[in-house]
């Protein structure tokens, strides 16, 4: 074991916090806009008109039937061939959201189709129109039912930034490839990114799980949910003479 450990970590410190970096900011960018895609996607899928269907389709069949290296490649090595010359953190972006795009369309359009159509007919009868429907009551009830399989795509993609690899993304696969090719130690600098991977995974996941328990407990997440329910909860407790539904309908308005 003691042959095991002879890379000189502390030369590379800097160069590993700088990709560690690179890393993350591949995953939040590449995940708020692989949401926003995915969002749009579904809803086109859910449209009325035949050919937003058929263009949404298309899309998600095409990027869920298609390994994520191969759209990695397409976008840095082929679009530049083409004559779009991309850089890598963009190309690297890209190639995410749409890839990711697709499978949380299905997600999205799966959790807004699962809420009971008797809410819309409620948003209606309350004089909602579609867009205050769609925001106010259809969304938030989407939301909790994609949270899962979305807290799920987040951390696959997280993982799957290793594949930027291939790009010279100067995240933290490529860093280990560097350091492997300075020391060849490639079994202690393979055994330590994979580390870093799950010491930024695991706690990941389990964050994301604690999430969903509190949304199932009804935790109110937003700010605005909380201050709402400050205000009901002093409400009923500044007048429990009055009857318990008048008192939750004033405290509503």
């Amino acid at each position: 074991m003691s042959d095991l450990f002879q890379v000189p970590w502390s030369d590379y410190q800097s160069d590993l916090l700088d990709a560690l970096w690179r890393t993350v900011s591949y995953t939040v960018v590449s995940f708020v806009g692989a949401v926003a895609l995915g969002l749009a996607v579904a809803l086109l899928r859910l449209s009325k008109a035949w050919p937003a269907r058929a263009v949404a389709a298309v899309y998600t069949e095409l990027f869920k039937n298609i390994p994520l290296l191969a759209i990695i490649f397409l976008t840095y090595f082929g679009l530049a061939s083409a004559g779009l010359r991309l850089d890598v953190f963009t190309a690297g972006c890209v190639s995410l959201v749409v890839f990711y795009a697709a499978y949380l369309s299905e997600i999205f359009r799966s959790a807004i189709s699962g809420v009971h159509a008797g809410q819309t007919e409620a948003g209606e009868a309350l004089g909602l129109g579609k867009v205050g429907i769609f925001s106010h009551i259809v969304l938030p009830q989407a939301l909790r039912q994609a949270l899962p399989g979305t807290n799920t795509m987040l951390v696959d993609l997280l993982k799957s930034t290793s594949l930027l690899v291939t790009v010279s993304a100067a995240e933290l696969m490529s860093e280990g490839r560097l350091i492997t090719s300075a020391t060849f130690r490639a079994l202690e600098v393979y055994l330590v990114i994979s580390a870093i991977y799950f010491a930024l995974c695991y706690p990941l996941s389990q964050l994301l799980l604690l999430l969903e328990r509190k949304v199932r407990a009804g935790v109110p997440l937003s700010p605005w949910r909380r201050r709402r329910l400050r205000a009901a909860r002093a409400l009923l407790a500044a007048d429990p003479t009055t009857d318990t539904d008048v008192r939750v309908k004033e405290a509503a308005v």
